[in-house]
């Protein structure tokens, strides 16, 4: 079943690489989306894909790549929009 996930992760998630392995993770699961970096430092994502894509993609956030440091991943579900055709990282 096709889902919604908006998600803010906070920790030491800018200027290691979060962007880049979330949008890996989730073209990998052929999860649509965007993934940005925040102001206050956090990193935000919002995808669309199979329930069971998203939850795996919520437990790569949680684990994050090599250099980063998780602290908190808040996961919010919803009914998907059909926005995006690819996974994106904004800038």
């Amino acid at each position: 079943m096709q889902k919604r996930l908006a998600c803010r992760i906070t920790g030491r998630v800018q200027l290691v690489m979060f962007r880049d392995f979330t949008r890996r993770k989730a073209k990998a699961r052929n999860i649509t989306g965007t993934v940005k970096n925040e102001l206050d430092g956090s990193v935000s994502v919002v995808a669309e894909g199979e329930g069971k894509a998203l939850e795996a993609l919520v437990r790569d956030l949680n684990r994050g790549p090599f250099l980063a440091h998780v602290d908190h991943v808040e996961a919010m579900w919803g009914e998907p929009q059909g926005m995006w055709k690819d996974f994106t990282i904004v800038y």
